[in-house]
């Protein structure tokens, strides 16, 4: 294997294992930890974690995707569809989280200085669906890059 395209698979394994790491974190303890605790506390500290990782996660997911999109472009057969489906995958976390956490993300800020409606456990219990499924779409794009460094031959 060419060493730009080990590196580049480096990257790309590095930065979704660390995307898959955050969000299993997430979905393994702070969920339940926000769900324990009494709703005030979880709406304040929601809050202040999602202002704290706005610019951590994003980065993370950009940086999985561009690499992992990257080595597909310095790949060929399937080691190309793996990693294009793991920089696929990456995309899918951030859109997940975009289109579907960061609005609710926006409501939790606003609920912890006002007060959350009378909805709110169904527009939490969303949130969490939501999460639960851009963890799935990392952990997948993680799995597909072990997949690929596991093979045997040059995939460039």
């Amino acid at each position: 294997m060419a060493p730009r395209v080990r590196v580049v698979q480096g990257l790309a394994l590095l930065s979704t294992g660390a995307l898959a790491g955050a969000f299993g974190y997430g979905a393994a303890n702070l969920v339940p930890t926000f769900n324990a605790v009494p709703l005030d506390m979880r709406l304040s500290f929601h809050a202040q974690l999602m202002q704290m990782n706005g610019i951590t996660m994003q980065g993370a997911m950009g940086i999985s995707a561009l690499s992992a999109l990257t080595l597909a472009a310095m790949t060929r057969g399937s080691a190309r569809w793996l990693a294009g489906g793991a920089g696929l995958l990456a995309i899918a976390s951030f859109l997940i989280t975009r289109l579907g956490n960061v609005p609710i993300n926006g409501r939790i800020k606003e609920w912890a200085v006002t007060s959350a409606p009378a909805d709110h456990a169904e527009i939490l219990a969303r949130w969490e669906v939501f999460n639960y499924a851009r963890t799935a779409a990392a952990f997948a794009a993680f799995a597909l890059l072990i997949l690929l460094s596991l093979r045997r031959g040059d995939p460039a």
